[in-house]
């Protein structure tokens, strides 16, 4: 099979580069100054352990498609449907993103969709050039097919690939169960971009959370334990220091560093937001996270702008309306 990895960037060119490294042929699909690099110098892979740089086949859009491509989406959830567009629907997709409302969308117009629960910690620090800290492991993968677990091989192949180099890869007959726990867990994302680590941070992030579980069992979805994950895990993708590479926080704090103008708060706490409408419940802490990280995002605020005793009151207003 070949890879096309639609979104090349922090994870979506880790997971390339590691199934490269593992002797698979890749493209990675990515934009801008990050895809002028890519193609210039290749992709230059720093861990905790390494440096190396890899040749890997780059392009800034769609390509003619093979019948053995497997397209592995890895943008921000707000690209999925623009990202996809040009690409032929009868090829199998893998959405490698944060969030459980991306197989949905894809389900539309593509029949053979996989779930894939990303524990990666992985930033760009420069184009063309992937920091992946995580150690021994740059990342643990759960892939399953989606909505149900329909036994067709691919899955378990997927995951093989990805176990030769530098990643862990999991078939998983429930894959969602796993996106939901690491939805939970994103949930902080919004908080960390707009707050900074500051001493309070984790008390909201917490009351997200708290609200998010209510909704979620409220609803009968299930979501894998805390001790599960850290049974899996284990000590598998500890994120460990790379000499020379300041770690920023994750997607979201990164998407307010690079001013990218969006945030995928929408399909994170906005996705608790919309089950709470549903069901009648309310969600004032994911509410007031959702709509004042898209308002960083769309001012191009920088990460940790908002202090703390503001998001407090925007909450307090938000829960006392």
């Amino acid at each position: 099979m070949r890879y096309i990895v639609i979104g090349a960037g922090a994870v979506g060119g880790t997971i390339g580069a590691r199934l490269f490294q593992g002797g698979h042929e890749v493209l990675l699909i990515a934009r801008g100054a990050h895809y002028e690099a890519l193609k210039r110098d290749g992709l230059r892979l720093i861990t905790p352990e390494s440096s190396e740089t890899l040749d890997i086949p780059a392009a800034d859009g769609p390509v003619p498609t093979r019948d053995d491509d497997v397209l592995i989406l890895a943008t921000k959830s707000q690209d999925t449907i623009a990202a996809l567009d040009p690409w032929p629907a009868d090829l199998p997709v893998v959405c490698a993103q944060n969030g459980v409302a991306n197989e949905r969308m894809v389900l539309r117009r593509f029949e053979h969709v996989y779930g894939m629960c990303v524990w990666l910690p992985a930033q760009i620090p420069q184009p063309g050039v992937i920091a992946a800290h995580a150690h021994p492991y740059s990342g643990m993968l759960h892939v399953g097919r989606y909505p149900q677990a329909v036994d067709d091989g691919l899955a378990a192949r997927i995951a093989d690939d990805l176990s030769k180099r530098g990643l862990v890869g999991r078939a998983v007959p429930d894959v969602m169960r796993w996106k939901y726990a690491k939805l939970l867990g994103n949930l902080g994302n919004a908080a960390e971009a707009l707050l900074g680590h500051v001493p309070g941070m984790p008390e909201v992030v917490e009351r997200a959370r708290a609200e998010a579980r209510a909704v979620l069992e409220h609803a009968g979805i299930a979501y894998a334990t805390p001790e599960e994950e850290a049974e899996v895990r284990g000590h598998k993708v500890d994120a460990r220091p790379i000499e020379g590479v300041d770690r920023g926080g994750g997607s979201s704090w990164q998407s307010l560093a690079r001013g990218a103008g969006s945030i995928e708060a929408d399909y994170l706490n906005g996705e608790i937001v919309l089950l709470g409408r549903e069901h009648g419940l309310p969600t004032p802490v994911n509410e007031t996270l959702r709509r004042e990280a898209n308002r960083a995002a769309r001012e191009k605020l920088p990460p940790g702008s908002m202090p703390l005793e503001t998001l407090q009151a925007l909450i307090a207003a938000r829960s006392a309306a």
